[in-house]
C-alpha cells in the first residue's frame, strides 16, 4: 500500500472487505493519514468484490496454472511480469479492446494526490 501509495495518485475511497489485515490500527491509520476514506463490505456482500475475484480467476488461468515456478522469488517475477502484461498489453472485452492503462500513462508519474490543490 505505501508503494502505491508513494507512485499513484490517492483515492478518495478505499474499498475493501474487514479481514484482519484490512482492519489493524496500521493499515487503516496509512489510509486516514493520506485522507482517503475507507469502505468496508459486509458480511456477504460478494458483488463488492466480483471484478477481484474476476481478475484473480484470469491471473490464475493465463498464468499461475500454466506454470511450474521452482521458487517462490520465480513466482513473484513471473506474476510482475504477467501484471504488466494484463494492464499494459493484453487487451480487455470490457474496454472494448482497450488496455486498463493506457500508453498516454504508462510511463508518466502522476502527482502523489491530484485532489490536493496546490
Amino acid at each position: 500500500m505505501r508503494e502505491a501509495l508513494h507512485r499513484y495518485a490517492c483515492p478518495e475511497i478505499f474499498n475493501t472487505d474487514r479481514g484482519c489485515p484490512f482492519t489493524s490500527d496500521e493499515f487503516t491509520g496509512l489510509l486516514k493519514a493520506h485522507d482517503i476514506r475507507i469502505s468496508m463490505d459486509g458480511k456477504g456482500s460478494w458483488r463488492d468484490n466480483v471484478f477481484v475475484e474476476r481478475l484473480w480467476k484470469t491471473v490464475k488461468d493465463e498464468e499461475v496454472y500454466l506454470k511450474a515456478d521452482d521458487s517462490v522469488a520465480d513466482a513473484k517475477a513471473n506474476l510482475a511480469t504477467y501484471l504488466r502484461f494484463y494492464n499494459e498489453r493484453r487487451p480487455h472485452r470490457s474496454l472494448d479492446g482497450q488496455t486498463p492503462d493506457p500508453p498516454t500513462l504508462r510511463h508518466s508519474q502522476p502527482p502523489r494526490d491530484r485532489r490536493r490543490k496546490a
